[in-house]
């Protein structure tokens, strides 16, 4: 099995001359009901939530999902249970319930929720040059505003959910996606940057790109600039040029 190297947060594992594996993870801590959780939030839109990160990671890149992983530090009833619950809403969402796995702590009482999950996808070199490729000009456009903790729970219509990324994906005029977390826009743009050996123009932006998205509250979008404007007609989220590839 050999390892391809990438500049996005995830592993790549090539199976055969064809075939590889994308892997993804994401955690959260400190988040949920019990008494010393920092952020008070529903179990279940906490799984909810940390699910939707590794699944859009691996899904930019054209893998089909086959297996998920939650690891969760916490007692099946009831906090387990719904955390579960939460997860499989998205998983739902395209038919992969089934897919499903994972752990509970039933030795110790906690205090504090924590899980994280891992995301495993299949897809091909083809599909991968395809999804990690744009041309030179491209608009690097943001959809959805960084949010995280209370911000984001008072806000949720203005960021990308599990629903809108699976609606994104559908429009064919897009080339890449990369969805943002606590490292920010910036960051993940010069990362898309990298990954076509361009460098990345900056456009003038209210947005503050230096802040953490949460739970990939942004995506990054790659695309024609022709095409902004039906992007914005086929959307009801916020949305922002970053910069451009040059």
């Amino acid at each position: 099995m050999k390892r391809i190297n990438s500049p996005r947060d995830i592993s790549l594992l090539q199976i055969n001359q064809e075939e590889l594996l994308v892997i993804a993870c994401d955690s959260a801590g400190g988040l949920g009901q019990k008494v010393q959780d920092q952020v008070k939030v529903s179990n279940r839109i906490l799984g909810k939530y940390t699910v939707k990160v590794p699944l859009m990671e691996v899904m930019s890149l054209g893998a089909e999902i086959i297996t998920v992983v939650d690891n969760l530090a916490v007692e099946y009833e009831p906090t387990g249970r719904e955390i579960i619950a939460g997860i499989k809403e998205s998983l739902a969402l395209f038919d992969k319930c089934g897919c499903l796995n994972g752990s509970t702590e039933e030795n110790i009482k906690t205090v504090q929720t924590a899980l994280g999950i891992t995301v495993i996808g299949k897809t091909t070199l083809k599909k991968l040059k395809r999804y990690t490729s744009s041309p030179k000009n491209n608009i690097i456009a943001a959809v959805g505003l960084p949010l995280v903790g209370d911000d984001l729970l008072q806000n949720k219509s203005q960021a990308v959910n599990f629903n809108k990324f699976l609606q994104l994906k559908k429009l064919n005029y897009i080339d890449q996606f990369l969805p943002v977390g606590s490292k920010g826009i910036l960051y993940e743009a010069k990362i898309l940057a990298a990954e076509n050996n361009f460098d990345l123009k900056l456009i003038d932006t209210e947005l503050d790109l230096e802040k953490s998205a949460g739970p990939a509250a942004v995506v990054l979008l790659s695309l024609p600039e022709k095409d902004l404007a039906k992007l914005k007609k086929e959307i009801e989220l916020p949305l922002n040029k970053v910069g451009r590839l040059i």
